[in-house]
């Protein structure tokens, strides 16, 4: 029998040689019918038969071609009125530069506005109010990097004095998440096959798989904030590693 367990967000297949009755039969049938299975931990234990157990780990490092860029613009005025409006302008400027320069508007998000006042507190004295703050927030995808540094003047420029992330990304990213994947799948084959051979053993099949998405590491191009004395023409932007691994416990003729 194939039995699939679904826990904590990783999928586990195995092969299982119990023998069911009807209704154990009409059980399962129902939770998958329900759409949810739930499996006690205990059945999911060390197989109580011959075995190795393998960990396969692929990984492919890749250069950067493209970046999500967060800026945002923080203002301080004596009325919220004039805060909010400060905060818009320039952040209606910024869009409107980066549509001249041909950014799409699937590729710009604004965030919605912070206003919040601001107050000084003295000892012994009713907190006083010295004026409103305002921030608001643009994320930006560049396609292309050659064109980061000219979009960060444009922000700068335009009076955003903020640079919160810079995170580099692939345009090719799901294709390597791919490959690091299947490299993980062989070299848990690989080290299966090693190993049985190593002490005189014979694999006889896949009993157990267990798999857990792994997320990119990313290089971070710059994380700070900044204004405009502080723009670096010059950036090394170091390498993207897609890492993979799965888990595999094999039978032991």
């Amino acid at each position: 029998m194939l039995g699939i367990f679904l826990s904590c967000g990783s999928l586990t297949v195995c092969n299982s040689s119990f023998s069911e009755n009807e209704d154990e039969k009409t059980l399962i049938a129902a939770l998958f019918t329900a759409g949810m299975v739930t499996v006690p931990a205990a059945m999911a234990a060390t197989p109580d038969f011959p075995h190795l157990e393998t960990m396969g780990v692929g990984q492919v490092t890749v250069q950067p071609d493209m970046a999500n860029l967060n800026v945002e613009v923080v203002v301080t005025k004596d009325s919220a009125q004039a805060a909010k409006k400060a905060s818009d302008k320039a952040i209606s400027a910024f869009i409107s530069r980066l549509k001249k320069e041909g950014v799409a508007d699937k590729d710009i998000q604004s965030a919605n506005l912070n206003l919040q006042p601001q107050y000084r507190y003295e000892n012994g004295k009713a907190p006083e109010l010295t004026g409103y703050r305002a921030s608001r927030q643009v994320t930006v995808t560049v396609n292309d990097l050659a064109d980061l540094n000219s979009i960060l003047d444009s922000a700068l420029d335009k009076g955003l004095n903020r640079v919160n992330n810079i995170q580099l990304k692939s345009s090719k990213e799901a294709e390597l998440a791919k490959q690091a994947r299947m490299a993980a799948i062989k070299d848990a084959q690989v080290k299966a096959a090693e190993l049985a051979k190593g002490f005189g053993q014979k694999l006889d099949g896949v009993w157990e798989i267990r798999y857990l998405d792994s997320m990119p590491v990313r290089p971070v191009a710059m994380r700070m904030a900044m204004d405009e004395s502080a723009v670096n023409k010059s950036y090394q932007y170091g390498q993207i590693t897609l890492q993979d691994q799965v888990e595999v416990v094999y039978k032991i003729k």
